[in-house]
C-alpha cells in the first residue's frame, strides 16, 4: 500500500443551526474526501449546502455520511431498526446530500455511515446488506467505505456477491483492539492526543507497517483512504503534519 493511494477524509458539516461542531474551513483545504453528515445525527439543509460548496471549493469529493435518526445522541447510540428500515433510511440521506450536490453541480462520490451504524454494519453482515441495497437502489456504481481490520474476508465476499466496491478506512488517532477493530471510546487510551503520535500512525498505515494493538500484538492493515479529525487547533495542525508526511513518503516512493 502506498501513500499515494491513500487518501484522508474527513467527517464534515456536523453543525446544526447556530451550534457550530468542527473546524470545516481549516480542514477542508487539507483533505481528499469530505463525509458529510445527511441531517440524521447532524447538519441540517443550510450547513449541507455550505459544506458541499466549501468541498468544491477545494476540489475535495463529497461522500454522504448517513447516520440512525439519532440527534440528541449524536448516532452514536444504536437503534433498534429492521433491515428495511436500515435500507430505506440510508436511502433517504443519499437522497437529500444528492440533491443539495446536484444544486452546486457536485454528484455523491462515495457512502460511508456514522457511528453506531458504522459500527453495526461492520459486525453484522445483515445490516450491512441494508446499507449495500440502499446503494444499489440509489447508484451501484458508488464505492461503500468500512472499516479496515485484521480480517477483511468476510464482508469483501458479501460485497463482491452484490457487486459493490468497497473502501478500506483506517484510524490515525485511534487506538485498535487485537481484531483491528477500534477500542471503544470509554475505554482509556481510545483516543491518541499526542501529534507524533498521530502521524507515526498515519505514516505506518501507508507504508504497511505494523501497529501495536492492545494486547501488544502486531497489527497490519490494508486501508484505502485515512479518517482524520478537526475539532480544535491541534487536530488541524496533526491533519497539515500527516499530509507532509504522506507527501514526503510518496516522493521518497516516487524516487525509488
Amino acid at each position: 500500500m502506498s501513500s499515494r493511494s491513500l487518501r484522508l477524509n474527513a467527517d464534515m458539516g456536523e453543525s446544526f443551526g447556530p451550534w457550530v461542531m468542527g473546524m470545516d474551513h481549516e480542514v477542508m483545504p487539507h483533505i481528499d474526501l469530505a463525509n458529510v453528515a445527511c441531517g440524521f445525527h447532524a447538519s441540517d439543509p443550510d450547513v449541507i449546502r455550505m459544506t458541499v460548496r466549501l468541498a468544491r471549493k477545494h476540489g475535495v469529493t463529497v461522500g454522504a455520511h448517513p447516520a440512525y435518526p439519532d440527534m440528541v445522541g449524536f448516532g452514536r447510540r444504536s437503534l433498534a431498526c429492521s433491515a428495511d428500515e436500515i435500507e430505506n433510511l440510508v436511502l433517504y440521506q443519499l437522497g437529500a446530500l444528492a440533491g443539495v450536490c446536484r444544486a452546486e453541480g457536485l454528484t455523491v462520490g462515495y457512502v460511508k455511515p456514522h457511528g453506531a451504524l458504522y459500527n453495526d454494519m461492520a459486525r453484522d453482515p445483515e445490516i450491512m446488506t441494508a446499507v449495500i441495497r440502499a446503494i444499489l437502489a440509489f447508484d451501484a456504481s458508488l464505492p461503500l467505505m468500512t472499516m479496515a481490520t485484521r480480517h477483511t474476508q468476510s464482508v469483501r465476499a458479501l460485497a463482491a456477491e452484490h457487486g459493490v466496491t468497497l473502501w478500506f478506512e483506517a484510524f490515525a488517532d485511534r487506538a485498535y483492539d487485537e481484531e483491528g477493530r477500534l477500542v471503544s471510546r470509554r475505554e482509556m487510551g481510545a483516543v491518541h492526543h499526542d501529534p507524533n503520535v498521530i502521524v507515526d500512525q498515519a505514516v505506518r498505515i501507508a507504508r504497511g507497517q505494523p501497529l501495536t494493538a492492545r494486547d501488544g500484538s502486531e497489527l497490519i492493515l490494508e486501508a484505502d483512504t485515512l479518517c482524520v479529525h478537526g475539532d480544535n487547533p491541534e487536530s488541524i495542525a496533526a491533519v497539515k503534519a500527516i499530509r507532509q508526511a504522506l507527501i514526503g513518503h510518496a516522493r521518497q516512493e516516487s524516487g525509488k
